[in-house]
């Protein structure tokens, strides 16, 4: 006779109420327990025993089957090691690094070279805490015109540390461990010497490819274990020279602090420089790239990306994924090929680099991803490192609030506005593929608090140039939004939709100039008394409206005018964008300026029930 379903127990549900119910109904249709009282005994807590243990199986293969695929995986060993089957190793923390100049003082003019030891360490303070700088490689410098300068001198913050191991083949278990969680293998140095009575020694090389191994290569290999430190490994004979007993690996490297001390300026010798003490140091740029290890979010992003792009770079997305690996503290990386560049350049490929910290990467870093990109590309293509190109979004809020919802000032929603744009801009702007998308940014001002009812937010956008002083010179300014113009000659008499700070130039020392639009696609240069302009020239440039390009033609500046009260550098170019979502181009990277942010709160007359509510409602234009 067939099985009664009413005696079958549901394994399907995996809550553990329900495993608990489900045993519960199985038990109630057998005979022997049709009576049963299950709530008022102690078969309750029998129930309650096998519901949780059930549960807990069921959660443990459920995280099991999870840790199975690097998409799912939690546990950082696992993430390391699906990584590690596609070929993958997650990049360590990073030290900070700046460049500095050195000059030697005092030095007798019968001294031929002066040696600047490996390990040289420096000095700096930040928020009164003390960091050391050192360098990571030994340099000797001539005099030039009897000046002993040690140029673009690379410092790393940390410690240097050497650590020690004899190969014992009988030793099954051997590893070769970094024992310093804060190592920044960037900087590892791999020695082989053969023995302890025979000093001699060689430099390894970290392994990049395994096309290119023979059993004579030497080369070693870098994985992160299972407990998060690294581990050095050795060729088999076969791809690279294998190990013999007796020899000793020596691995020096750093112990860096990681970001604590991104961004420090100032540095003072700490001992000698070749036996001298009298130096002068002169800041190239301030340190950056320091960064903790890769996380687990982006191990599982790059991992795959990497794979695909099968140690060479063709594509872009091969040079924006190899780029991340040779500098991981990049915060966001664009690359494009020169052809797609507004005047096109065959034959090499753009790449715009937002670190984490620090505002520009150095010439010294630069150089340095370029040449490990060389390494991949086709011969015919050169990688560029650029700097990206900022948009800044100018934003005028009026915000309306329900006073009687509220204990809160118009004050302080106020402030609470432009925080929220202030995060805004953090979370989802600066980075390449941060697109401003105008319905979130005012939903995110609506929900700022719950008293506020509503808000009219306008926009413009702006950059900035610098101008070459006392030369003649073309500027082409690229917006990459095409900009608003509803139909030809717009607001011509008021200036278009084009403004500038202001500027002087060569030959004219006491007028200040602005630029401005005719509304029909001609840059016009002019000059203020009160608010008449008084036009110099109608034809100093040109603006395409779809393409949202600027053109400032043969203009030779001699200053530019201070801005907002401050002294500057730069002219900046402020145009109406034709739609409110902005998008980033190539390079190009927007935020929102925080320095002109403008935001006004007032209680809302009609919520609040006045008596004019009605009539004298007052609202605010979104153009």
């Amino acid at each position: 006779m067939a099985t009664s379903t009413s005696k079958r127990l549901d394994v399907s549900d995996l809550d553990y109420d329900q495993i608990r119910n489900n045993l519960k109904l199985f038990l109630q249709n057998q005979a022997e327990y049709s009576d049963y009282d299950f709530e008022g005994s102690g078969m309750s807590i029998l129930l309650d025993l096998l519901a949780y243990n059930t549960h807990y199986l069921s959660y443990n293969a459920n995280m099991l089957s999870n840790e199975v695929y690097l998409d799912s995986a939690d546990i950082r060993k696992n993430v390391v090691a699906l990584a590690k089957q596609l070929g993958y190793t997650p990049t360590s923390v990073v030290s900070p690094q700046a460049v500095v100049d050195i000059t030697v003082n005092n030095v007798p003019t019968t001294t031929a070279s002066i040696t600047m030891a490996k390990g040289t360490t420096f000095g700096t303070t930040i928020g009164q805490i003390n960091y050391n700088y050192i360098t990571n490689e030994a340099i000797t410098m001539q005099p030039t015109d009897g000046v002993y300068k040690f140029s673009n001198v690379t410092l790393y913050e940390g410690t240097a540390v050497s650590f020690q191991y004899t190969v014992d083949s009988s030793d099954v278990d051997q590893k070769f461990i970094i024992p310093n969680e804060q190592a920044d293998t960037s900087t590892l140095n791999v020695i082989v010497q053969n023995s302890s009575s025979d000093t001699t020694q060689n430099t390894y090389t970290k392994s990049q490819t395994l096309t290119e191994l023979d059993s004579t290569s030497k080369v070693y290999f870098l994985q992160e274990n299972s407990d998060g430190r690294f581990e050095v490994y050795f060729g088999d004979g076969v791809l690279g020279k294998a190990l013999e007993d007796g020899n000793i690996i020596i691995l020096e490297y750093i112990v860096t602090n990681m970001n604590e001390s991104n961004g420090a300026s100032s540095f003072t010798l700490d001992g000698t420089v070749g036996g001298f003490t009298d130096v002068t140091i002169a800041t190239v740029s301030n340190s950056q790239g320091g960064s903790l290890a890769q996380s687990n979010n982006s191990i599982r992003f790059n991992a795959p990306l990497q794979f695909q792009s099968q140690n060479r770079a063709v594509t872009v997305k091969d040079y924006e994924t190899l780029t991340k690996q040779f500098y991981p503290n990049a915060l966001s990386i664009s690359a494009y090929g020169g052809e797609d560049a507004e005047t096109p350049v065959y034959g090499k490929v753009f790449i715009g680099i937002v670190p984490q910290s620090g505002a520009t990467l150095t010439e010294t870093t630069k150089l340095s991803i370029v040449n490990n990109l060389k390494k991949y590309n086709l011969a015919s293509v050169t990688p560029e490192i650029i700097t990206p190109e900022t948009t800044s979004i100018i934003l005028t809020s009026n915000v309306k609030f329900d006073e009687n919802a509220t204990t809160k000032t118009a004050d302080t929603l106020k402030s609470l506005v432009i925080n929220t744009l202030t995060n805004y801009s953090t979370t989802n702007l600066q980075k390449f593929e941060g697109l401003f998308r105008y319905s979130q940014l005012i939903q995110e001002i609506d929900d700022t608090d719950t008293s506020i009812l509503s808000n009219i937010t306008t926009l413009k956008i702006r950059k900035d140039f610098t101008p070459t002083l006392g030369s003649s010179t073309r500027y082409d300014i690229y917006f990459r939004n095409a900009l608003y113009n509803p139909h030809s000659g717009h607001n011509a008499s008021a200036g278009g939709i084009l403004e500038s700070t202001g500027f002087k130039i060569d030959g004219d020392a006491s007028t200040i100039f602005f630029l401005d639009d005719d509304g029909q696609g001609n840059v016009r240069r002019y000059s203020l008394s009160g608010s008449t302009r008084t036009y110099a020239n109608n034809t100093q440039g040109t603006i395409d409206y779809e393409t949202g390009t600027v053109t400032v033609n043969s203009l030779n500046i001699a200053s530019v005018s201070n801005i907002r009260g401050k002294a500057a550098t730069s002219i900046e170019i402020i145009v109406e964008p034709l739609s409110r979502d902005i998008v980033p181009v190539r390079n190009q990277v927007i935020e929102v300026d925080t320095d002109t942010l403008s935001v006004i709160s007032e209680a809302d007359t009609f919520a609040g029930g006045s008596a004019q509510a009605g009539v004298g409602y007052t609202t605010t234009s979104g153009y």
